[in-house]
């Protein structure tokens, strides 16, 4: 099938109006249900372990620098214990199953609608070629050596989990090569406004010191103004160079189904994410404001 080319804005928006359907599995009460039954019982460890288990009973520095903005030290602290109580193949397993359950509760008898199957087969065709192209990028590719689901719900989570995969690693690349580490990553993320700073500190594990510590290397190189966590003209301008070329990395993958195809998803995709942000899958308020403020906008 020939290819048709994707805008970034385009690719943008299309990552953006799935990632409810694949986030969800970050706040599910049915992710530590089924590391549980594991015997897996610490948050970190269950986060961690599901997420880098796709490479395999890998270190503690593989998964601090492929997750590249996390504390080391809470990394450190469970990762490789997890391998000692679980294999990543049953951890895979098991995030599946919490992927299954929480699926099922939010489309109830629509899990093998016609739109459900059409939004699969246009997010795998994306994905699939976006595994043409794994160089540079090691989470992604880890995930992509993954065997694909049968079922179109799961193809439908596990294609916007390689594209969201896909992107991030793109992100990652540009972050380094502006000399961000990663609490500055965070920091200046949270200098956009787009979420605080208190959200990305803590569930990042990072200490007030440390935080205190990265504003002021970036206060030394010109990235942040006053006292506060607010972005110099400087930062503002490196920051959207980083979002924009995100966006232009990420459009491979999406020239598989050109742009009719990405509007077409979008829509499909639509009034699934907002019944899985509904679906009292765990959610917080804020983050469902957000992700509700991306699906209901128009989708060409």
């Amino acid at each position: 099938m020939p290819l048709t080319p994707v805008s970034p804005h385009s690719a943008h928006l299309t990552f953006r109006a799935l990632e409810p359907i694949h986030g969800m599995i970050y706040f599910t009460p049915h992710g530590p249900d089924s590391y549980r039954e594991l015997g897996i019982t610490d948050p970190r460890m269950m986060y961690f372990a599901s997420r880098s288990a796709a490479f395999g009973p890998v270190t503690a520095e593989v998964t601090i620098a492929t997750f590249f903005n996390f504390n080391p030290a809470a990394v450190r602290a469970v990762i490789p214990a997890a391998w000692e109580i679980v294999s990543p193949a049953e951890i895979f397993r098991a995030r599946m199953r919490a992927v299954d359950r929480s699926l099922r509760q939010a489309w109830g008898d629509d899990l093998t609608s016609p739109e459900v199957r059409e939004a699969a087969e246009l997010a795998r065709r994306a994905a699939e070629r976006a595994c043409e192209r794994p160089q540079g990028r090691a989470l992604f590719a880890a995930h992509a050596a993954l065997p694909w689901p049968d079922e179109p719900h799961l193809v439908l989570w596990h294609a916007q989990t390689l594209l969201r995969e896909f992107r991030g690693d793109g992100h990652v690349a540009l972050l380094l090569t502006e000399g961000l580490d990663g609490i500055e990553a965070l920091i200046t993320h949270s200098a956009t406004g787009e979420i605080s700073p208190e959200v990305l500190r803590a569930s990042r594990s990072w200490s007030e010191q440390d935080w205190a510590d990265g504003m002021r290397r970036l206060r030394e190189r010109g990235w942040l103004s006053g006292d506060g966590v607010a972005l110099s003209e400087y930062g503002s301008q490196r920051r959207g160079v980083i979002e924009s070329r995100t966006d232009e990395l990420s459009v491979y993958p999406y020239e598989a189904i050109g742009e009719a195809g990405c509007t077409r998803l979008r829509a499909l995709a639509a009034p699934l994410a907002i019944r899985v942000i509904e679906g009292d899958l765990g959610f917080p308020p804020t983050l469902s404001a957000r992700y509700r403020q991306v699906v209901d906008r128009p989708v060409s």
